[in-house]
């Protein structure tokens, strides 16, 4: 599955985000200037953070796992916290 938003967030900002929360939960796989890959046993997710339109950054995350897996729900989780640090009154709902 693949996710995208667009956030206010610089692409480092975002890639060190993605760090700290794939990190804990899963083992790096590759790291490049503007893509993590994380990977562990319930499969593989690849994060990049690109400028985009000026004051913008845009987010990918896709997974190796069809949609609504455990890991997906992880991707949707990070996108919504990626939100709520741009604006914190954000409440982040949903079963992920």
């Amino acid at each position: 599955m693949r996710y995208f938003h667009r956030t206010s967030l610089t692409p480092d900002a975002v890639l060190a985000q993605a760090k700290a929360f794939f990190g804990a939960r899963l083992v790096p796989a590759e790291e490049s200037p503007r893509r993590r890959v994380y990977s562990g046993g319930i499969g593989k997710v690849a994060i990049s953070a690109r400028p985009e339109g000026g004051h913008y950054t845009l987010v990918e995350v896709g997974t190796d796992q069809p949609g609504e897996s455990e890991l997906d729900r992880l991707a949707k989780r990070f996108l919504a916290e990626v939100h709520q640090v741009v604006e914190p009154t954000h409440e982040v709902r949903g079963a992920y």
